[in-house]
C-alpha cells in the first residue's frame, strides 16, 4: 500500500485564488490510473483552503468556535476535492472522497487522529480513498486546519504503508545553494534551508512538512510532478526524508 499526496501547489494555481491547474492536475490524474495496487490519494489545499482560512485566522494552530467559518473552509476543500476525484476518475481510478473533519480530530496537545476503519474498508473494496486538508475538531481551540501532510502522517501510521511520496512543484527539498538534498535524517540538517512558503500558507511550508515527515515509520520521497510516475514504479525520486523505523 501506498499514500500519494498532490500538493495544494500542484492542483491548483496557488497564486491565483479558487482555480486548479487542470494540466497538472490531469497529469498527476493519469499517472495514478496507470498505477496497479492499493493507493490513498491525499491532497492541499493551495489556492482553495490556505486564502479561506488566512481570512478566518484559521491554521494548524490558531482556532474558531464559529461554526460558520469552519463550513465555508470546509466548502471550499469539497469543491476542490470533487474537482480531483472526477479527474481521477476520467483516468480510470475508482476514487471515493473522504471528508477529515468526520474523521479525524487533535487532541489538547495539537496530535492528529485520524479513523481509518473506512479507508481501509475502501480499499479493500477495490476503491481509491481520497482526502484533503480540512478543518477538524481540536481540544480546547474549537477547530484548526490539519494538512494534507498531517494526514499523509496519521494515515501511515494507522495503516499497513509501505511507501510514501509527496508530489509537489519542486523536485526535492532545497540546501542553502538551491541543490535537491538527497536524504534528511534530521531537521537540524536543513534548518537554514527551508522556510515558509512564497504563497498564503497556513501549515508553514517547507519547513512543517519535512518536520511532520521524519519521524514516519517509511522513508517519505518529496519530488516534483514529472518524478510520480517513477515514484509509482517503485523508484526513489526526489529527497528521501526519515525512515527510521525501515
Amino acid at each position: 500500500m501506498i499514500v500519494v499526496k498532490l500538493g495544494g501547489s500542484v492542483v491548483t494555481d496557488k497564486d491565483q485564488r479558487e482555480t486548479i491547474d487542470r494540466d497538472a492536475l490531469d497529469a498527476a490524474a493519469a499517472a495514478l490510473g496507470e498505477f496497479d495496487g492499493d493507493v490513498v490519494v491525499v491532497h492541499g489545499g493551495g489556492s482553495f483552503g490556505h486564502p479561506a482560512a488566512a481570512d478566518r485566522g484559521v491554521s494548524s494552530t490558531a482556532g474558531t468556535r464559529d461554526a460558520d467559518d469552519a463550513v465555508a473552509i470546509h466548502d471550499v476543500m469539497g469543491r476542490l476535492n470533487a474537482a480531483v476525484v472526477e479527474r481521477l476518475a476520467t483516468h480510470g481510478v475508482d476514487a471515493l472522497p473522504v471528508r477529515p473533519l468526520s474523521l479525524a480530530h487533535r487532541d489538547a496537545d495539537g496530535d492528529l487522529t485520524v479513523s481509518t476503519g473506512s479507508v481501509a474498508a475502501m480499499l479493500a473494496e477495490g476503491f481509491t480513498p481520497v482526502l484533503h486538508g480540512d478543518v477538524v475538531a481540536h481540544e480546547g481551540r474549537g477547530v484548526t486546519v490539519a494538512s494534507g501532510d498531517d494526514l499523509v502522517a496519521a494515515l501511515t501510521r494507522g495503516l499497513p504503508v509501505d511507501r510514501v511520496g509527496l508530489c509537489s512543484t519542486v523536485p526535492g527539498v532545497f540546501d542553502a545553494d538551491g541543490e535537491v538534498i538527497a536524504r534528511i535524517e534530521a531537521f537540524a540538517d536543513v534548518a537554514d534551508a527551508v522556510g515558509a512558503s512564497e504563497s498564503t500558507d497556513v501549515t508553514g511550508g517547507m519547513a512543517a512538512k519535512v518536520r511532520a515527515l521524519l519521524d514516519l515509520p517509511v522513508t517519505a520521497h518529496v519530488f516534483g510532478p514529472d518524478g510520480l510516475p517513477a515514484f509509482l514504479a517503485g523508484e526513489s525520486p526526489g529527497t528521501a526524508i526519515g525512515g527510521s523505523g525501515e
